[in-house]
């Protein structure tokens, strides 16, 4: 006999799951036990079930694969809610369970302690959300919630798991345990034939082409087959600001993200081909003028789920493909043709992005004081190894590093991008780095954002993973004020901080902290963080005027408040 948590546990292994970050609880306390007895598969202690939830959605972007997170009931699954709303603005598959009250308790509840409907909590965030009610229907249900958190256009998947199923004694049943591979769709998910004829006669024709790559390309795993396909075609690429690393930001024929040679780009270019990306907010809903015409650029649009492709911009071709797949056979049907040369208006391209960066060039090596973030965010990205995955949480910082920070190599990029949340920054450090412990990793934070949640300091220290954190203090949520100023008459409400030291609070969690203040600080400083070998923290005062005028916060306010008058 074996319990229903041993049997959860066991399916979880099954389908690769190594890791479940979480909070133990009452009711899930014989599942965490049965994990703590299980090879192969860890709990994972965090200060905070949102860092949790916010951990698991990082393991998934780095990795390509799928881990869990838990929240005991009531409290401990409502505080699961903000990471698994992230996980589900970015289409990040994940795994998150929670324990519920007795089965004969629950659905209707009557009055027990921490009740909570958390079937209709999680149903809008989450592709999948049921109640386990037997503990005969474990594997089933675990097959269901990976299957559909792994398909199509990916996701979080969710588990209600009452206490008395968890403990339940069950003979098992080896018709039950099917292997993964028993339980997936098969095929390649690839392009119909008239759709493939029609793109690959688009594409020869092109005189500017562009591939434009969207975060389903590195869920897919295509990135090889993008570059590939780029090449072969002579075309320009440029990424969404979620899919960095999807192409080396300084290959011949990249652009960077939302830059000025990538919207140069996107609107000269007669076919547009666009994988695994919806044309999202931040991708300007791929409307003109920063997109051509309607009726004169072409758009391909390929993508997993049906309800993307051409939801926000007519296309002359709509494909429903898995990238890698659609990418492989483009290539395939194109033949072995040498490839082009890129096209004239890449070096034009080029050249407005040159121009663009050369007017940031003097506050990039400024020696002023206070130091000005974007000489802190060039220093930083100067310092680390090209294979160092970044993490940026924050607001105006995120905009400094997009001007000087690199991204070279897949999945080496996080950012809680289409939700726009603020605290993912260090937990999604914590993940990277127990997914990739041989790679550098570091986190650009505001003060704001890295106040939501400090406490992962004790959970990175404790885990020996040596992340290094650098926070551009400026005392205030800088994005919001500087927005303040546009909006609102330069009337701050809510957004000035008492002068913090999180340097201190660091260092008593047994992690390094310093407080930097001039600018040729930073570098020893960034040496002495690494050589620490423990989590580091780097408290850098930074310029609060320079940064209250971050050059594109006005874009962005506009977006933020279209159609909002004034």
């Amino acid at each position: 006999m074996v319990t229903g948590a041993d049997l959860l546990v066991e399916c979880l292994a099954r389908e690769d799951v190594r890791h479940v970050f979480g909070i133990p609880g009452a009711q899930p306390l014989g599942l965490v036990d049965s994990i703590g007895r299980a090879p192969g598969i860890d709990f994972v202690m965090t200060r905070h079930e949102q860092a949790a939830s916010h951990m698991a959605d990082a393991w998934a972007r780095v990795t390509g694969g799928i881990s869990a997170c838990l929240g005991t009931v009531g409290p401990g699954a409502t505080d699961l809610v903000p990471g698994v709303a992230t996980a589900w603005c970015d289409s990040s598959p994940m795994l998150v369970l929670t324990a519920q009250t007795q089965s004969f308790r629950a659905y209707p509840h009557h009055g027990s302690q921490q009740e909570l409907d958390q079937l209709r909590l999680f149903s809008p965030i989450t592709k999948f959300s049921a109640c386990v009610y037997h503990v005969s229907r474990i594997p089933e249900m675990v097959r269901a919630a990976v299957r559909a958190a792994l398909s199509g256009r990916q996701g979080p998947a969710h588990l209600d798991l009452p206490a008395d199923v968890l403990f339940a004694n069950v003979e098992p049943d080896a018709a039950w345990m099917w292997e993964p591979r028993e339980t997936r769709a098969g095929g390649s998910g690839g392009l119909a034939r008239s759709d493939l004829e029609e793109i690959v006669r688009l594409l020869e024709g092109a005189r500017r082409p562009l591939v434009y790559l969207g975060k389903g390309v590195l869920r897919a795993g295509a990135w090889e087959e993008a570059r590939a396909l780029a090449e072969r075609l002579g075309a320009a690429v440029a990424t969404s600001v979620g899919a960095k690393g999807a192409i080396p930001e300084d290959h011949p024929q990249a652009l960077i993200a939302m830059g000025y040679g990538a919207m140069a780009a996107q609107a000269d270019s007669d076919v547009v081909l666009a994988v695994g990306t919806r044309f999202g907010e931040l991708s300007f809903w791929g409307r003109p003028p920063l997109w051509g015409e309607w009726d004169v650029q072409k758009v391909i649009q390929i993508d997993a789920d049906p309800q993307i492709v051409g939801m926000n911009r007519p296309v002359a071709v709509g494909a429903v493909a898995d990238a890698r797949a659609a990418l492989s056979e483009i290539l395939a049907a194109l033949g072995g043709a040498p490839a082009r040369a890129p096209h004239p208006g890449i070096a034009e391209y080029r050249a407005a992005q040159e121009s663009w960066l050369a007017g940031f060039e003097s506050d990039s090596t400024s020696d002023r004081t206070p130091i000005h973030p974007l000489r802190l965010a060039r220093e930083v990205r100067e310092f680390f190894p090209r294979e160092a995955i970044v993490v940026v949480d924050g607001g105006n910082c995120c905009v400094w590093s997009s001007y000087v920070t690199r991204v070279y190599d897949p999945r080496s990029f996080l950012w809680a991008g289409n939700m726009g949340h603020l605290g993912a920054g260090l937990p999604f450090a914590v993940a990277a780095k127990l997914a990739h412990p041989e790679r550098p990793v570091f986190v650009l934070h505001g003060d704001g954002s890295f106040m939501f949640l400090p406490q992962e300091l004790e959970t990175a220290r404790r885990l020996g993973l040596p992340i290094v954190d650098v926070i551009f203090n400026d005392r205030a949520f800088g994005m919001i004020k500087g927005a303040q100023d546009m909006a609102c008459g330069s009337r701050h409400v809510g957004v000035d901080f008492f002068d913090t030291r999180y340097d201190e609070l660091a260092r008593a969690m047994g992690c390094h902290g310093e407080r930097v203040t001039e600018p040729d600080e930073i570098g020893p400083a960034l040496k002495r963080a690494v050589d620490a070998g423990v989590p580091a923290v780097l408290d850098v005062i930074v310029d609060q005027e320079a940064n209250l005028a971050a050059p594109d916060l006005a874009t962005l306010a506009d977006l933020w408040l279209e159609g909002c008058g004034g």
